[in-house]
């Protein structure tokens, strides 16, 4: 990023020495220049040229076209690299034949195989050429419902070699969500794990692959589906299936060929289809341009995270959330991906943990609940690990208590490891809030804007019309005021692009609204996430955010192994009501003297006005797939509506515990006689 800088400042006759000098540049009234500058920088292999790097007059909302007349391909950047002297010519510096491309890992730190740049090569040649002998080809979609393999890995750079677009879903999500999903965007074919082995469960998906091409039955382009091994050697039996057939017998449309070629799309043409989280409806499909993942990717891993070729990149993840590109696109880098399939927690997390010093891992990417588990249990990695290697841990999913920064440094990891809390998002496959190598880290939040992001803070009490930006210090709505090259160009089947419109551009004319309640710091710049926007909470007027309520659960109550706070307001509620609801740990009961005892610890860390009125126990959390815990649905319930629960939610069935909290007053008085019946019967 310094070097940059410095080129930067030589180029265009500037005096930048600080990294918010270089971001107010890179958003400032000049920042095509920055844009032009990374393009240079980048190494993306490419054909056309093109004028202007975007034309800044165009509103946001109608996706101005980046790098108009250019040319360029995902996956052939992804195996490739570009000549130096010409960059529509490839080559393979960096990813030479015998140097690793990706390491696969199997639950518990087992099965490790390795895979060369030569055989990646290969086998994406041979997938790429089955597909086309089918009548694949630009435009068409590809689905995976698979692990994070090479098997998944495959299938993503031969889909978009031939300019088509890539679509995954985890196999441990609902047949009901899946097809939520395949429905809409109408898949040619479809890639199925047989098996799937998860938290030490081994799970046969045929049922699911029956599910999925009875559901499918009357989409008139989809072909069928196609079947992965999980296990070496031991393809499971699915003869006589509907529309299925193996991967071995698909790969023989190929006839050997393992020749590999591109087709190189606009910069703007899509690759890649990604899903919202919502947890109520049907799921938005949200479709990602080639060039502006890829040019974003460059910015993200040369600038912010200083990639190099001899890096090693371990990020956890499923291949039902946004995170799965990462382990996809540090590869542009000639960086070897670790790729792990299973619970991080089986047999143990040291198990999972251990994969950090045996494969020299330099970037580590996980979630804030990984690393609460590994302080709950103590689990201080720097005291049975060489860590030497590692240079950043990169965190995101959900707020990062300022707890958590203060463990990792004190007792979790080496002072000289780069703690990285990144948010950004599926909508925009990249980040808005990020680390970067020229400032400190402080404890709480991210260090600051991602370059080239105009990130501002708008109040969040004004519902439409122009938005006012409220000063540093102060809590608002996330948004972004100019264009950016990894918006998403569309929502696949939204025609006349009113969803789109609706998602991000209806509340503040010509600006990206996306949904997170942020402050930015006024001396240190960094970017506090306190919850999402419609989360956000409101009693008598003092809005803050879940995560103030979340961080003194996690750093004074081990007893509970989880919280969920949601405001309530019901169509005759004058105000806001706050209500916590505690998960306890095995072992633990929920008793009214640690009710007291949390009211207490909010009322002195934060306020008065933060402590919930309401504190009652669950039995189980809403989250996604992901493992993301969700208040959206849970607020809704409590103030009275009726929701239809969507099939990214991993356990629907949570919530109708919650419907009973619509009539909390009731459920007030049930406790109380509840309370003096026990107490009766105790004399």
């Amino acid at each position: 990023m310094w070097r940059f800088m410095q080129d930067s400042n030589a180029r265009h006759g500037l005096q930048m020495q600080t990294f918010d000098d270089l971001h107010s540049w890179s958003v400032g009234p000049h920042r095509t220049d920055f844009w032009d500058d990374m393009w240079a920088a980048s190494g993306l292999i490419y054909s056309g040229s093109y004028t202007e790097a975007v034309d800044t007059s165009i509103p946001m909302e109608n996706n101005p076209r980046w790098y108009d007349g250019t040319n360029l391909n995902f996956a052939e950047n992804i195996l490739f690299s570009a000549a130096l002297e010409d960059a529509s010519i490839r080559t393979t510096t960096n990813k030479g034949e015998n140097k690793i491309a990706l390491t696969q890992i199997r639950e518990g730190n087992i099965e490790v195989e390795n895979l060369t740049w030569c055989e990646l090569r290969r086998r994406v040649g041979l997938l790429s050429n089955s597909l086309r002998a089918r009548g694949v080809g630009k435009g068409d979609r590809v689905a995976v419902i698979a692990s994070n393999s090479f098997d998944t890995f495959i299938t993503f750079m031969a889909i978009t070699s031939l300019g088509g677009l890539f679509s995954s879903s985890s196999t441990d999500m609902g047949t009901k969500g899946i097809l939520e999903r395949l429905l809409q965007i109408k898949p040619k074919y479809v890639f199925v794990d047989d098996w799937t082995v998860y938290n030490g469960k081994t799970i046969d998906l045929r049922p699911k692959i029956k599910e999925v091409v009875a559901g499918m039955g009357g989409v008139i382009e989809f072909q069928g589906i196609v079947v992965q091994p999980r296990f070496q050697g031991r393809p499971a039996d699915v003869e006589g299936f509907s529309r299925t057939e193996t991967l071995s017998d698909f790969l023989t449309s190929a006839c050997d060929n393992e020749e590999l070629e591109f087709e190189r799309v606009a910069f703007h043409d899509p690759f890649l289809i990604v899903y919202s989280s919502g947890t109520t409806g049907m799921p938005k499909c949200i479709v990602h341009s080639t060039g502006g993942v890829l040019i974003n990717t460059c910015k993200e891993g040369l600038l912010h995270k200083e990639m190099t070729p001899e890096s090693v990149v371990l990020q956890y993840t499923t291949t039902g959330w946004i995170m799965y590109l990462v382990t996809v696109q540090v590869c542009l880098f000639g960086v070897r991906s670790v790729l792990y399939d299973g619970s991080p927690f089986k047999p143990s997390p040291q198990g999972f943990l251990a994969m950090l010093q045996q494969q020299r891992v330099t970037d580590f990417g996980t979630s804030p609940r990984f690393l609460h588990e590994l302080q709950k249990r103590s689990l201080n990695p720097r005291e049975f690990l060489d860590l030497s290697c590692l240079r950043s841990v990169a965190t995101t999913g959900m707020v990062l208590p300022e707890a958590q920064f203060e463990w990792f440094y004190d007792v979790g990891f080496p002072a000289h490891v780069h703690l990285r809390n990144i948010s950004g998002g599926t909508d925009l496959a990249g980040r808005f809030g990020i680390g970067n190598p020229l400032t400190p880290v402080y404890a709480g939040g991210c260090q600051g804007p991602c370059l080239g992001m105009k990130v501002e803070v708008y109040d969040s009490l004004i519902e439409s019309g122009p938005g006012v930006a409220v000063p540093d210090g102060e809590p608002g709505e996330l948004v972004a005021t100019a264009s950016f090259p990894n918006q998403p160009i569309f929502f696949w089947g939204d025609k006349s692009g009113e969803r789109y419109r609706n998602a991000y551009y209806t509340r503040f004319p010509h600006v990206w609204t996306h949904g997170d309640f942020i402050q930015i710091h006024p001396l240190t710049g960094q970017i506090t996430f306190l919850g999402r926007a419609d989360g956000v909470l409101n009693p008598s007027g003092i809005r803050f955010g879940s995560a103030d309520i979340y961080s003194v659960i996690e750093q004074h109550f081990p007893e509970v192994a989880d919280s969920l706070c949601v405001g309530q307001r019901r169509p005759l509620d004058n105000d806001e009501t706050v209500i916590l609801f505690l998960k306890m740990n095995n072992g633990h009961r929920f008793r009214e003297g640690l009710v007291e005892r949390i009211k207490s610890k909010i009322s002195q860390e934060r306020s008065k006005r933060h402590v919930p009125q309401y504190i009652f126990q669950t039995w189980d959390i809403p989250t996604t797939v992901n493992l993301k815990k969700v208040e959206l649905p849970v607020k809704q319930i409590v103030s009275g509506k009726k929701i239809k629960a969507s099939g990214t939610l991993a356990n629907p069935e949570s919530l109708k515990y919650y419907e009973q909290f619509a009539r909390v007053e009731e459920v007030v008085k049930r406790l109380a006689r509840d309370k003096q019946r026990r107490r009766r019967s105790t004399l």
